[in-house]
């Protein structure tokens, strides 16, 4: 947000932290998010039918809150996790707030093979296909799997979202929210 001029009419830097922040506490951008992905969802082009569920972390260079240990760190501080890694949020109704409010189908890898996870979307009313431990490569859910994989790709079009910069937890899952937005916004535009 610091590179927008204000030559060009931009406001001061502290103005749009401001604004970022203001904005997001009034639920602009996760209200933008939901309205585009209840278009994609009226287009055809969401289907929220079945999910894939996985975890994945990002560097948090400066710390700040909600940073903690990595897990291929040994240790190591200066991570935040992504949100994901419990499998009940793939199948949270708040997630996107279309008519359907569960999948019928939730994917998982290995590192979800537990009774406990299996209860627990059981509980919700969904199917899971989650791979079994200690069994070879090729059990047939990357075909549907792939899909978490690309879409833990799809924030790092957006250079700030790469690495997390900002120390305040809240200002980073501000950027991360206006970036899901445009992501779904590129998605719908690609699609008509």
């Amino acid at each position: 947000m610091g590179f927008l001029p204000q030559e060009l009419g931009f406001a001061s830097g502290m103005t749009r932290w401001r604004r970022l922040r203001d904005w997001n506490a009034a639920g602009v951008w996760q209200g933008l998010h939901e309205f585009l992905l209840a278009e994609l969802r009226t287009g055809e082009v969401l289907d929220l039918s079945r999910a894939s569920v996985d975890g994945s972390h990002l560097r948090a260079l400066k710390g700040g809150g909600a940073t903690g240990p990595s897990p291929v760190d040994r240790g190591k501080k200066r991570r935040r996790p992504a949100p994901g890694a419990d499998p009940r949020r793939a199948a949270d109704p708040r997630q996107a707030r279309t008519t359907r409010r569960r999948p019928d189908v939730l994917y998982g890898d290995r590192g979800y093979d537990h009774d406990k996870y299996r209860r627990q979307v059981r509980e919700l009313g969904i199917r899971s296909l989650i791979g079994r431990r200690g069994t070879g490569h090729g059990s047939g859910l990357g075909k549907n799997r792939w899909v978490v994989e690309a879409a833990f790709a799809l924030p790092h079009w957006f250079r700030r979202l790469r690495i997390r910069w900002e120390i305040r937890a809240d200002i980073h899952r501000d950027f991360l929210t206006l970036g899901c937005a445009m992501i779904c916004w590129r998605r719908l535009k690609n699609s008509v």
